[in-house]
């Protein structure tokens, strides 16, 4: 199809707006070609662009890569076979990549107000995921909903571009029948207290929008693991919201092991709770913790993370798990986050057990400040960079000799920083 185009310095208006394209020359800028609603093409001034984006700002994202076709051709006996005299001419040029880095990847509108530009939207908060459907909870029911394709193109680097906790704008599809059917996410709004870890070289946000992170362990079936818990804690520190150390099953605790563990974090400044299921100590007080904020409780598989929000809020009926005698882990009974709703408000959301946590999410400058107890000796250290893994004149070493830090903790330290240097992800991941 040809269309003709035509240049105009000082024409009439009349003029521009009749011809079918319009380029106008400016000695500053080249201005851009767009449609109206008449089917014509007018010149958009920087003005006007301004005026037309107000709903939405454009950017590039890329495409995925299965959706890319193959940079070079394979199929070269087959073509030889196929040849006269089977002899073909060798290509003068030949492209490494499929296409260049402009033409990989495609131009979306983002709009800043989209309930504006899309009406009938509505504003919702997803309570659960199940496989590629997230459920959403608004003011009059739960949908079931399908995420949008270029929302998914654009949070390539997420595990999935859709978490619990998450508050998103979507629209609801109408059946054949005019009966509502399931809806789409079209937005998902920006996130602030967050908990997340890596999943291969993809981030997983466990859950977005919490105020609090409720860590719990266990003293005993199955036994605590100190490193696991310092773990949860920089992810938590990291993503923005409120660690709580709680460490249930006491009733257990024979020895007093576990409460020397949880003496370690109050030392710290972390709140920390005593609890149990079978002598109900300690339900009152976490019940007053997780009232009225949006928490979500973590651990290990084991620990009695739904006993608890059962003791909780009697009524819950949360699928609990037995212990594996043989190697004293739990069993997965909760298989997939959900959002919970409290009686005495605010939402809690249960999360499945998880027995390691990859956080070279966490950029390794940034590790330090998630240890509290370094803080205080990192300016002792006689050189700037000093990472107080090898270095000579460490202040944090010496106050690990001094006891003023757990061995214990900065062993969890070292352990972290060695896996962040080690997957090459952590030197960039901090603004992931």
């Amino acid at each position: 199809m040809t269309a003709n185009c035509h240049l105009f310095w000082d024409a009439p208006e009349s003029a521009i707006r009749h011809s079918p394209f319009v380029i106008r020359y400016s000695p500053f800028a080249l201005l851009d070609i767009w449609p109206d609603f008449s089917g014509q093409y007018g010149v958009m001034s920087s003005s006007s662009r301004k005026r037309r984006s107000k709903g939405g700002r454009k950017i590039r994202v890329a495409f995925r890569q299965n959706r890319l076709k193959p940079a070079r051709k394979k199929d070269w006996t087959e073509r030889a076979r196929q040849a006269d005299d089977h002899e073909i001419d060798a290509s003068g040029t030949e492209n490494v990549v499929a296409k260049g880095a402009l033409s990989r990847r495609r131009t979306i509108t983002l709009h800043d107000d989209p309930e504006a530009a899309r009406k009938g939207v509505r504003r919702g908060t997803v309570i659960a995921m199940r496989g590629l459907y997230a459920e959403v909870e608004d003011a009059e029911r739960v949908w079931l909903c399908t995420v949008r394709r270029v929302l998914r193109t654009r949070l390539i680097e997420e595990r999935h571009p859709v978490t619990v906790g998450d508050r998103v704008l979507f629209l609801v599809e109408s059946k054949g029948d005019g009966t509502a059917g399931e809806g789409v996410i079209e937005v998902v709004e920006k996130r602030r207290g967050q908990l997340r870890r890596r999943v291969g070289r993809r981030i997983h946000t466990i859950v977005a929008n919490v105020d609090l992170a409720v860590i719990v362990s266990s003293a005993d079936q199955p036994p605590p693991k100190p490193h696991l818990i310092d773990r949860y804690i920089v992810a938590s520190l990291a993503g923005e919201n409120r660690p709580v150390i709680c460490m249930n099953k006491v009733d257990l605790d024979q020895d007093g092991s576990a409460g020397d563990l949880l003496t370690r974090y109050t030392d710290l400044g972390l709140k920390t709770l005593r609890t149990s299921v079978v002598t109900l100590e300690g339900i009152d007080e976490l019940r007053a913790v997780l009232k009225d904020n949006a928490s979500v409780i973590a651990g290990q598989s084991g620990v009695g993370k739904s006993s608890l929000l059962n003791a909780v809020q009697p009524g819950l009926k949360l699928r609990i798990g037995d212990i594996i005698e043989q190697t004293q882990k739990g069993r997965h009974t909760t298989s997939t986050a959900s959002l919970i709703r409290l009686e005495i408000g605010g939402y809690v959301v249960d999360t499945p057990g998880i027995r390691s946590l990859d956080l070279s999410v966490v950029a390794i400058n940034e590790l330090e400040r998630l240890f509290t107890d370094f803080v205080e000796h990192v300016s002792g250290c006689k050189f700037s960079d000093c990472t107080h893994t090898h270095e000579s004149d460490c202040a944090v070493k010496e106050a690990v000799e001094r006891g003023r830090i757990h061995p214990e903790r900065y062993e969890s330290y070292v352990r972290m920083f060695e896996d962040a240097r080690g997957s090459g992800l952590g030197q960039s991941a901090g603004g992931a």
